[in-house]
């Protein structure tokens, strides 16, 4: 598997490396730096402790864990772009009936680095036609 240079900085004390988990793995995990509990429908901001640089060209993609999403934890928002050199903050949402615990030093989102390409975007007046045309929700069918 290919892989890419990607400097990293700590900001926070406890804060700890990416690390993908299998030799597999699209996406490495991160970790939050603090505690928090996240009640039945509440959204809120996980500091990660750690801000990125990526190359010109890559943006990080962020994913929830499958372990929280079958709890009811899933991500907000989840993508930093190739500038951004600020904090890696998670935005994590309760949808369970449920407290939820998040301690000091959990995985809470995975990050895929995929690559980027840019639009130059032209008006016209006709698109090209396809079998499926403008046909919306469910036009291809359920099965």
């Amino acid at each position: 598997m290919e892989k890419i240079k990607i400097r990293f900085k700590k900001l926070h004390s406890s804060a700890q490396v990416p690390v993908y988990k299998s030799d597999g793995a699209a996406a490495f995990d991160i970790y939050s730096v603090e505690d928090k509990v996240l009640k039945p429908g509440e959204t809120a901001l996980i500091s990660t402790g750690i801000s990125i640089e990526l190359k010109e060209g890559y943006c990080l993609q962020l994913w929830d864990r499958s372990g929280l999403g079958a709890k009811g934890i899933h991500r907000f928002a989840g993508l930093i772009d190739s500038d951004y050199r600020g904090e890696i903050k998670v935005v994590l949402h309760n949808s369970s009936d449920t407290e939820y615990k998040i301690e000091k030093g959990d995985r809470v989102i995975q990050a895929s680095i995929v690559p980027v390409m840019q639009a130059d975007f032209e008006e016209s007046s006709e698109l090209s036609e396809t079998s499926r045309g403008s046909g919306g929700f469910h036009s291809t069918g359920k099965k």
